[in-house]
């Protein structure tokens, strides 16, 4: 169908409402961002100052030399990296083989990893808690890695099955049939072309275990602690240190912002790609 409305009525239809909606979902980003560079005194000054009459860098300098928010970003980037490999480590044969070989039980099981992010992780706080403590793993970069990845892997699992659908299985018979082995055939032709598949895949687990609040917090003490468990001690039972916890939520929303910035092609062309039928 040729769309005949008019570039003024197709702007007024489209390119406002979406700029409207843009605006209302950057709006509390700009106002930490803006609350971050503004002196304690402005902060709380009424009426409300929007923008600072003398720009300041004091809370990211108290930050990083009061408090222990350094070490809690190094915390955080370990977690979320070893989490990310760990992932993608299991993800990735796994989906391999729901996709590749037809065994029984296949479709329960692929049915099962959906009905898992059905349900609120919370449920599994207690069991993994218990589970943790008996082995030891509290308060380790092992155990808040183990913790996210409970809740990442099966929909990362689910995710790169239907990408791996989506490449023809002509493609590995005639590698074998070149006398490539099957190992062969994953390296050289499968994982090049899964390549936006696994770095979607492996950008939505870093992400989920950077963001991550509730096994962190659970799982983690004063060893290993994020940066979304840290931020929460800015907040005291009378006051709220508003300064140092705007200039944390800044630090916080960067390497994903920046992240997301460099390799949104492949995360836009691996979503849009594995969405076929399991």
């Amino acid at each position: 169908m040729i769309d005949r409305r008019s570039k003024l009525r197709r702007f007024a239809e489209i390119e406002i409402p979406a700029l409207l909606l843009v605006a209302v979902a950057l709006a509390p980003y700009a106002w930490m961002v803006l609350t971050s560079i503004k002196p304690t005194v402005e902060i709380a000054r009424f009426p409300v100052v929007y923008w600072p009459d003398a720009p300041t860098l004091s809370h990211y300098a108290d930050l990083f030399a009061r408090t222990t928010f350094p070490q809690n970003l190094a915390d955080s980037l370990v977690v979320a990296v070893s989490a990310c490999a760990l992932g993608l480590g299991i993800s990735v044969p796994a989906a391999y083989a729901f996709s590749r070989f037809g065994f029984a039980g296949r479709r329960f099981l692929m049915t099962q990893f959906l009905t898992i992010n059905m349900f609120p992780i919370v449920l599994m706080i207690i069991p993994l808690f218990v589970a943790f403590r008996s082995l030891g793993l509290l308060d380790t970069v092992l155990g808040v890695v183990l913790g996210h990845a409970t809740f990442a892997i099966p929909f990362a699992i689910w995710m790169l099955t239907s990408y791996l659908n989506g490449i023809p299985r002509e493609l590995d018979e005639a590698a074998m049939v070149d006398g490539a082995s099957r190992l062969a055939t994953i390296r050289l032709i499968l994982l090049p072309l899964a390549a936006p598949g696994i770095v979607s895949t492996g950008i939505y687990i870093f992400v989920a275990s950077w963001n991550e609040y509730l096994f962190a917090m659970m799982l983690s003490g004063q060893n290993v602690r994020t940066v979304t468990v840290a931020l929460q001690l800015f907040i005291g039972e009378y006051t709220i240190q508003w300064g140092l916890l705007t200039a944390g939520g800044t630090l916080v929303a960067l390497p994903v912002t920046v992240l997301f910035l460099f390799v949104q092609r492949h995360l836009v062309g691996g979503l849009t790609a594995g969405a076929v039928k399991a």
